[in-house]
């Protein structure tokens, strides 16, 4: 009887820990989502309602935080840019991929940019970007196989052209709105592989 009851104690103590864990991560991404790009341990504690002793217990550094997250939502992130109708000319499959990633980098717009905030002072934010890169490079060459016959130059072109560094640029510094972001980005991308 007395095993079973200190079995529930530790129960319940571990399920504890993993609520306030999980309570980190949430705060965290929240905090991201929200615009606070580089929340630090102290603001996270508080957005979770646990001690910073509490944090430090679960995440002995902010990259152990980032590593943690990126394990819980990697899936998910991928997931927004990956699939899609691939069918289609040329045209149709430039359209669809910018599409794709335009309805990606508009709902992950603050994570990412919370990523390049503090890509400085981060092994792991760098290792998974650049994980990130090679995917989204990867799955390009996957909707245009056109693009094998692009030299080094414009192969590098069509990257920056697609990348969220450009969709930022349009939609943030320039103003544009979204269906008029994806028009540049499917504009310069088809006089570049076109030609």
């Amino acid at each position: 009887m007395a095993e079973t009851a200190e079995t529930e104690v530790v129960d319940g103590r571990r399920a504890r820990s993993e609520r306030s864990k999980q309570a980190i991560i949430d705060a965290s991404l929240a905090l991201m989502e929200e615009g606070n790009l580089i929340p630090t341990a102290q603001q996270i504690s508080d957005r979770a309602g646990v001690g910073i002793r509490s944090f430090f217990r679960h995440f002995e550094d902010m990259d152990t935080l980032f590593a943690t997250i990126d394990e819980q939502i990697r899936d998910n992130a991928e997931a927004l840019f990956l699939g899609g109708d691939r069918d289609g000319s040329l045209e149709e499959r430039i359209l669809h991929a910018v599409e794709r990633r335009a309805d990606g980098y508009e709902i992950e717009s603050n994570m990412i940019l919370s990523t390049a905030a503090q890509l400085w002072r981060s092994k792991t934010l760098q290792k998974n970007y650049a994980r990130y890169q090679r995917g989204l490079r990867k799955d390009l060459d996957d909707w245009l196989p056109e693009l094998k016959q692009l030299n080094r130059s414009e192969r590098e072109a069509v990257d920056a052209i697609a990348s969220f560094e450009m969709w930022h640029r349009l939609r943030y510094h320039q103003g544009l709105g979204k269906q008029s972001a994806i028009d540049v980005v499917v504009g310069m991308l088809g006089s570049l592989i076109d030609d």
